[in-house]
């Protein structure tokens, strides 16, 4: 699965509010160079980060979540069945993993 980060989104939804970048950082409470590696698709963001952002930009987190490429898909589809849905399971598995920290994260806050 590869990651795409909606950069263009985000600042968007970001210019809407009158804020930066810097407030996503801020409010995940990472630096700027994390933010930065997100945004190019070197790493992906945490459960607990996401949801950090969908409350600075006022979105919905599933809309968050999928803008920042955790359950993207791939742009062409694969020719054999097989492949394609070791490709989903992948997909599927990544949803999961990134589910099981935000319920992490979610118990920890409450």
């Amino acid at each position: 699965m590869s990651l795409f980060f909606d950069a263009d989104w985000f600042d968007a939804k970001l210019g809407e509010r009158g804020l930066d970048r810097g407030a996503l950082a801020e409010a995940a409470g990472i630096e700027r160079a994390d933010l930065h590696a997100i945004y190019v698709n070197e790493r992906a963001a945490s459960a607990a980060e996401l949801d950090a952002f969908a409350r600075v930009l006022g979105a919905e987190i599933v809309e968050v979540t999928l803008r920042s490429g955790v359950a993207t898909r791939d742009a062409a589809p694969r020719e054999d069945a097989a492949s394609r849905i070791e490709s989903i399971e992948a997909r599927l598995d990544a949803i999961d993993s990134w589910l099981e920290e935000f319920e992490r994260s979610t118990k920890k806050s409450a």
